[in-house]
């Protein structure tokens, strides 16, 4: 498809870019010491030499009360400006113009890094940091406004061509504009034009520091999705606002307050692509300035109709990036089959920064990495070699894929007629299919490398011995556990693979255990709720499936729960059965309870398939083993593991 309005270039004041996706601003955690660091730099080279049109980076921080959290870029300190330009440097050499978004988080913030008082617009304390910040004074809110104007000109000064500031999702201005934290009785409260009137005054601070000679762009919130916040009425306003300062050359667009709402900024495939459009879809229709589009585009046909649609002039594209890089020079040459399209399952990009991680990737093991992999030597050229892959799930194929670009030639081997191990089953749960993109994408590269699957086809030593190649890499995976607990003839006892797979199908009152704390219980627990069973989850936990948090999938399991009357119950440790009773402890308070359930369908940390590996190994073959037959874990470490096994070889 020729992509008629995606590959239109288009002016940002003084800035022209040759296409319509935006790499746009996020978080990565690559920021040592309060600076830039050379990783940030071939992060973002990667995707300007994948075409992108234009790179936003992530926030900058204005001011010294503004620290939310370790790993953030000090842009109010003069050290930064070398990394600014090593950043610069590297994009420009590909063509592509890079703006610097700038920024104070105010009352969305924690004073533990800076030991100063979290600055906001009034007293109101956020829900996730829990900390009642201090109302800022005029002459503080003049300092911070002449902090965004400071940062603006390291910027300038670092090479940047443009600067987009950040008033949105976390921003101590969205604190001024939002109703619901902007408490104030004096001229910078009460009315919309009053709540704005920060904005309007750091606006014409920034564009007086930069001139003429950079882009000037201001992301706004459409929808806080909080009760007495901004919406999207209002955000149209402020978007006139905002254009009538004549200083602004673009908007930019978000959905959501990154603490009270953030499972909706960064929606996880549960939330349907293109979700948010209706705000610069809304702000376009009222504003004469090139508004940017956002909200899970996972490919460029999402992003050329939304173009094609009016709803917005630049489409933001991030995850579809972190993922694959190259996504706008593949739409740009017709390869779309090609592109490894974003999971949205939040695991290694939005997860790891929750857990103080660098950014990472669950489907492309070089995210994150790109500063390492450019660093490495020129690779020995090795003689190719035979290599065998026993399991065509994300490990092996990912070991297979690595090994293919290396030079050498890969026969997988999978005893099912399908690919794709336990993603796949993970996939067939309807609101998880996304997941099996992952499988999708690993197979198109593996036909494009020259990898060979045989499918129906199991492998053991006399089979390895017949076709001798010169290394095994063996995936075999892992197997469901049956607990110390459960009878051994128990009939009505199952794992969730069972279920999934299709050779159990429990039925009436239905009792879940989840003691791996993800969408293992979760996503049984809804397909059975769905079938018209009566389905309780029971946890060990203080929470069931604990790990949704960090995904930003709890919000939305707690109102489809809900809606399907399913019951969760934490606390409880299985005991034993009796018959069909199930004998459960009470941790916190060492009292027994029991259900008696028509079926019992487990979510419980599984067994590594080892046996072919430990035999091979005594045999003397040349074999490693990777991903759940190793050690069983989620996907992104069947994904490293299989990098480096390939990569090894």
């Amino acid at each position: 498809m020729s992509y008629r309005y995606l590959w239109t270039p288009l002016q940002l004041g003084p800035i022209t870019v040759r296409n319509r996706i935006v790499f746009s601003a996020h978080l990565t955690n690559y920021a040592r010491d309060g600076k830039p660091t050379e990783q940030h730099a071939a992060y973002y080279a990667s995707r300007a030499a994948g075409g992108t049109g234009l790179i936003i980076t992530e926030e900058h921080s204005t001011h010294p009360t503004d620290w939310p959290y370790e790993k953030l870029i000090h842009g109010f300190h003069r050290d930064v400006i070398p990394g600014y330009k090593r950043i610069t440097d590297a994009v420009h050499r590909h063509r592509t113009p890079i703006f610097a978004q700038i920024n104070h988080n105010g009352g969305q913030a924690s004073s533990m890094f800076s030991r100063l008082p979290v600055w906001a617009p009034s007293a109101v304390a956020d829900p996730l940091f829990r900390e009642v910040p201090k109302a800022v004074t005029h002459a503080e809110i003049d300092e911070i406004v002449a902090g965004y104007a400071l940062v603006a000109e390291h910027c300038a000064e670092g090479g940047f061509d443009g600067i987009e500031l950040q008033c949105s999702h976390s921003s101590i201005v969205r604190g001024f504009l939002s109703p619901a934290t902007n408490k104030r009785t004096d001229i910078y409260g009460g009315s919309l034009t009053n709540r704005a009137r920060v904005l309007v005054e750091i606006v014409a601070a920034v564009r007086k520091v930069i001139g003429n000679r950079l882009a000037l762009g201001v992301r706004i919130c459409g929808d806080e999705l909080i009760e007495g916040g901004t919406t999207i009425d209002e955000a149209v306003e402020i978007a006139k606002i905002v254009e009538a300062t004549g200083n602004v050359d673009y908007i930019n667009t978000s959905i959501g307050v990154a603490t009270a709402s953030l499972f909706m900024i960064e929606a996880s495939m549960h939330i349907p692509p293109g979700y948010a459009m209706f705000i610069p879809s809304a702000i376009r229709k009222a504003v004469d300035l090139p508004v940017v589009g956002v909200g899970r585009f996972k490919d460029p046909l999402q992003a050329e109709r939304a173009l094609a649609e009016g709803h917005c002039d630049l489409v933001g594209v991030v995850r579809g990036q972190i993922a694959d890089p190259e996504f706008a020079a593949k739409a740009r040459a017709g390869a779309t089959d090609e592109t490894r399209l974003c999971l949205s399952c939040n695991q290694e990009c939005v997860g790891r920064m929750g857990l103080n991680r660098w950014l990472g990737c669950i489907e492309n093991p070089r995210t994150g990495r790109e500063a390492e992999y450019a660093a490495r030597p020129a690779s020995i050229t090795r003689k190719p070699k035979n290599v065998m892959v026993v399991g065509a799930g994300p490990a092996g194929l990912q070991a297979a894929i690595s090994a293919a670009r290396a030079g050498h030639t890969v026969n997988v081997y999978e005893k099912h007629d399908v690919a794709g191990g336990q993603v796949r089953l993970a996939a067939s749960v309807p609101n998880r299919a996304e997941f099996g993109d992952m499988i999708r994408n690993q197979l198109t590269e593996c036909r494009r490398l020259g990898v060979t699957i045989h499918y129906g086809v199991g492998v053991w030593p006399g089979f390895v011995d017949e076709h001798q190649p010169d290394h095994v890499i063996v995936a075999t995976g892992a197997e469901p556990n049956r607990p110390w607990w459960v009878a051994g003839d128990a009939a009505n006892v199952c794992d969730v693979r069972d279920v999934l797979e299709g050779t159990a199908e429990p039925f009436g009152d239905v009792v879940v255990i989840d003691e791996i704390g993800f969408h293992h219980a979760t996503s049984v627990g809804e397909l059975l709720a769905d079938r018209g069973c009566n389905v309780e989850i029971i946890t060990n936990g203080m929470v069931v499936g604990q790990d949704l948090g960090i995904t930003l999938d709890m919000e939305n399991w707690w109102i489809r729960a809900g809606s399907k009357g399913i019951v969760q119950t934490t606390d409880l440790v299985p005991m034993g059965m009796e018959g069909s009773m199930l004998s459960l402890l009470h941790h916190p308070t060492g009292t027994n309870v029991s259900r008696t359930p028509d079926w019992i369908v487990l979510a419980v940390p599984p067994n590594p398939v080892e046996w072919l590996y430990n035999d091979l190994k005594a045999a003397g073959v040349s074999v490693q083993r990777i991903g759940d037959c190793l050690a069983p874990r989620r996907a992104h470490a069947a994904i490293v593991d299989g990098e480096r096994a390939g990569a090894a070889v």
